[in-house]
């Protein structure tokens, strides 16, 4: 998943995120494999702060095939608003998670891809380093798309922060992130997002405030409040 995509927006998060976790490393040949579905429904589908479903709501299924080594695969979809001709987004994946101490490490390539509209598909690689700290954890994340004909000949480079704390005494999770975007698809652009998660078994449900600086005064960054709702299977 994107982080964030995945919601912190994405993020997270996607982000999102569309980890494969290895808990045993002398697991069978039979169960060296896992799948894994989700599906996520948004009220706004937000990612790195702008509406790309013009405000509307979008259904966002996810399919991660993962390996106990850490290696994984993954596919994402959206609905989204009319771009190019295109109605649908969906992204394909491969990535590498792994645990060390405190730390997490979660590096992968995504290709984005918008049928109808393929002069809008574009490569990105995406890195997240996360931290453990008591019951919360905190990261940080680059992702770096290369200079390709889709997005202008030009590079782009986006670098956010984002933490989750488990507010003590109640049912929620505190979520936070902040993150800066520069080449093809920004100028120095930011975005940031704050909310409550909670999980109303077999559900995940989170409410966000999602902002982003608004050169041009662009409504589609315009602040609002985001549901989502999520499901494991």
């Amino acid at each position: 998943m994107r982080l964030d995509k995945w919601l912190l927006p994405g993020i997270t998060a996607v982000l999102l995120s569309a980890s494969a976790h290895a808990d045993d490393t002398t697991v069978t040949r039979s169960s060296a494999f896992e799948v894994d579905l989700s599906i996520v429904a948004v009220s706004d589908y937000r990612f790195r702060g702008y509406s790309l479903t013009n405000t509307g709501p979008a259904l966002q299924p996810e399919l991660t095939l993962s390996h106990a080594s850490g290696l994984y695969l993954l596919a994402w979809g959206s609905n989204i608003d009319d771009n190019g001709g295109a109605g649908v987004e969906a992204d394909f994946g491969a990535g590498y998670y792994t645990e060390f101490g405190r730390f997490n490490l979660d590096v992968s390539g995504m290709y984005y891809s918008y049928p109808d509209a393929n002069d809008d598909n574009y490569a990105e690689f995406t890195g997240r380093l996360g931290a453990a700290f008591d019951s919360g954890e905190v990261g940080i994340t680059v992702a770096y798309s290369p200079a390709q004909e889709n997005i202008g000949d030009l590079d782009n480079t986006y670098v956010s922060l984002d933490g989750s704390l488990p507010l003590k005494g109640t049912p929620l999770t505190l979520l936070g992130s902040y993150g800066i975007e520069d080449g093809a698809f920004g100028d120095s652009k930011q975005d940031w997002s704050i909310g409550l998660s909670t999980d109303l078994d077999p559900f995940s449900v989170s409410l966000t405030y999602v902002d982003a600086s608004r050169t041009g005064h662009d409504p589609l960054a315009d602040p609002a409040a985001v549901l989502s709702v999520s499901r494991m299977f």
